[in-house]
């Protein structure tokens, strides 16, 4: 096992350290100038057609499986998960402070490229009828349908069909090591009853994962930000501090005090970004997934939840940053990491209900992630068996198999957990860019579209034709195209 972590630690830290801040963090800047920061700056706009759209839920708009709302839910058990409480925490341990710094830095650019995701997913999407009633979109069929890339993307589905459950086990190890802290239950049951739980969600498919979704992932995500924001506020006279802290040590090394090692500027850096892509997802393609069965009348439109998605996971991070920084958690207790790491920081200020409290979130949390990374596997299934009602059985023995590591494997070592993550999301970040500069054209052609054309028409008291895409599966062009 040490030899394994040593080599797949070795890998990531390669991809991490260099290539991927600045591929990652380049796009961003790139797409962020092409699009003329419209994601960044129009916040209303994108606030009214993200958050402002939840007492719309039913309105469709357009052609899809499910309302823009629940696609969007769907999207945000992916970001809104641990990524958000555990992989901050790992972030800090491993690279101090100013890793902070560099996960909103990255986030901030990241925007632009969720929603270059979205729109590619909108535009290459294809409509399903005999496996699932459904209309699918991920990676492989972008490959297959913009770039042509058949056999890369039978290819890139059976590896994310294949690996994409061990991702899952981060998102166990963290429940069960928080249930342990919190009430002292058995990881064996808390995986028992979270695979039942799980299993019970996903074999309905996207209209009763995004029914269920949209109503649980609001519900936590606020419930946990007014935790955060009750235990900053008790411990508000750090706050000035810790913010001077996190800016100092972006760019200065921290050393060792206490029980924290010490980190370099390019361990924030490293950590920062991967764990805040890890967080939002920006990059990785998995928005790709969620929103291409979004009901809406322009993936533009849809696109809006690039800024949706990022903002709320950065307020979600920026709250557990705090919750450790102003606890000094992370110095005091060297040997504790991941979420079980914040679940400490809870109990110092308020006692066993504030662990308690913090261990139903992560429950949430990590449950709610693995029931979204499903979809996003499920995709990639529906991809490499085609539409035909045999994939509808192997869907079913998938979901078996999607289950099995999270029942057998999340007692591994976290360090190892993480490292495995990191070198996945490396991989899907490569493809995902490489996808997002090859129709870089027709993304900029469809935002163009939507500011020039569609959006001065509405002002104008128009009513312009929705822009829907569907490619049908036995040809290579899109039809019911309206525009």
């Amino acid at each position: 096992m040490e030899s394994a972590l040593l080599i797949i630690q070795s890998l990531a830290d390669f991809m991490w350290n260099y290539p991927m801040p600045i591929l990652l963090v380049g796009t961003g800047i790139y797409l962020s100038m092409s699009f003329r920061f419209f994601y960044q700056l129009k916040t209303k706009f994108m606030l009214q057609n993200t958050y402002g759209t939840i007492i719309k839920k039913n309105q469709k708009g357009g052609e899809g499986t499910v309302s823009s709302f629940a696609a969007a839910c769907t999207a945000m058990a992916n970001t809104v998960g641990v990524g958000s409480i555990g992989g901050v925490a790992t972030a800090i341990t491993m690279g101090g402070p100013g890793a902070i710094f560099w996960l909103w830095f990255s986030a901030f650019f990241g925007i632009s490229t969720k929603a270059a995701e979205i729109i590619l997913g909108q535009r290459y999407r294809v409509k399903y009828k005999n496996c699932r009633d459904e209309y699918v979109c991920d990676r492989s069929f972008v490959m297959k349908n913009a770039m042509g890339w058949k056999t890369g993307g039978l290819i890139l589905a059976l590896c994310c069909f294949t690996l994409g459950p061990w991702t899952c086990l981060v998102q166990a190890e963290a429940l069960t090591s928080s249930l342990k802290e919190a009430f002292h239950i058995n990881p064996t049951v808390s995986l028992l009853v979270m695979s039942v739980t799980v299993g019970i969600t996903i074999v309905g498919g996207l209209r009763s994962m995004s029914k269920i979704l949209s109503k649980v992932v609001p519900a936590y995500a606020m419930a946990y930000i007014l935790g955060a924001i009750v235990l900053v506020a008790l411990n508000i006279e750090k706050v000035p501090a810790t913010f001077a802290l996190i800016f100092e040590h972006a760019f200065t090394p921290m050393s060792g005090v206490g029980g924290f090692a010490g980190a370099t500027v390019m361990q924030a850096i490293r950590f920062g970004i991967a764990r805040g892509i890890y967080s939002n997802d920006a990059g990785t393609g998995y928005g790709m997934v969620a929103h291409a069965g979004a009901m809406t009348d322009h993936p533009i439109r849809q696109s809006s939840w690039g800024f949706g998605e990022v903002f709320l996971t950065s307020v979600i991070c920026t709250l557990t940053a705090l919750t450790i920084l102003v606890t000094n958690v992370y110095i005091d207790f060297p040997d504790i990491t991941s979420g079980q790491l914040v679940t400490v920081a809870y109990r110092t200020v308020f006692g066993e209900p504030g662990s308690a409290f913090l261990a139903v979130a992560i429950t949430l949390f990590a449950w709610a992630t693995t029931v979204g990374m499903y979809y996003s596997c499920e995709k990639a299934v529906n991809y490499f068996f085609g539409d035909s009602k045999s994939t509808r059985i192997v869907t079913y023995t998938y979901m078996v198999y999607y289950i099995l590591p999270i029942l057998f494997f999340s007692n591994m070592q976290a360090d190892l957990l993480w490292a495995a993550t990191d070198l996945l999301s490396a991989i899907y970040v490569l493809i995902t860019l490489t996808l997002i500069y090859g129709k870089k054209r027709e993304i900029f052609r469809l935002f163009n579209d939507f500011w020039d054309r569609f959006i001065p028409a509405i002002n104008r008291g128009e009513i312009p034709e929705p822009v829907a895409f569907e490619t049908i599966e036995s040809e290579t062009e899109t039809c019911n195209v309206k525009s």
